[in-house]
C-alpha cells in the first residue's frame, strides 16, 4: 500500500483504526506502531504532503487538538506524566508517509523513549546571523 493513501483510506474509513477523536477537519486515532502506550496520531481530513502544503488555519486546530489529547491522556488509564508532540516535516526530518501528522506521545519514567542529540552552544554572532536570515525569509514570505 502507498503509504501516502494510508491516512486517506484511515479518513474515508476504508482502512480500520483506533479512532479517539474526529471533527470536520481533524482526526485523532491510535499509532499502529506506537512509541509508548497511548501513542495517537492526529492528521489533517484535507491531505497536505508537508507543512508548506497545509492551511495554517488546520495547522493549529492540530495542536488545539493534540492538547486536548494530551489532558485525556493524563486523565485516562495511561496516566502519564508528560507528553511530547512531534511533526516530522520532509525526509530529513524523518518523515515516512507524506500527509501531515501530528504525533502525541505520553510519556511515563523510564518509558525507552527519548530525544538522543548533543546540542552544540555556537558564538552569539552565528546565532545573531542566522537569526537576520530567518527574519528576511518571513518578510519574503513563502516560495
Amino acid at each position: 500500500m502507498d503509504p501516502y493513501s494510508i491516512f486517506a483510506d484511515i479518513i474515508a474509513g476504508r482502512a480500520p483504526a483506533s479512532r479517539v477523536y474526529e471533527d470536520d477537519d481533524v482526526l485523532a486515532f491510535m499509532d499502529i506502531r506506537p512509541l509508548t502506550p497511548g501513542h495517537l496520531l492526529v492528521v489533517p481530513k484535507i491531505p497536505a504532503r508537508d507543512l508548506g502544503e497545509l492551511d495554517p488555519e488546520i495547522g493549529g486546530k492540530l495542536f488545539k487538538v493534540a492538547q486536548r489529547l494530551a489532558a485525556a491522556l493524563r486523565a485516562s488509564e495511561v496516566a502519564c506524566d508528560g507528553v511530547n508532540f512531534f511533526l516530522a516535516d520532509g525526509v530529513t526530518a524523518g518523515q515516512e508517509v507524506f500527509h501531515v501528522h501530528l504525533h502525541v506521545i505520553p510519556r511515563t519514567p523510564g518509558d525507552g523513549f527519548g530525544l538522543r542529540a548533543r546540542p552544540r552552544t555556537p558564538p552569539r554572532a552565528d546565532l545573531d546571523y542566522l537569526a537576520g536570515s530567518i527574519r528576511g525569509a518571513l518578510d519574503r514570505g513563502p516560495r
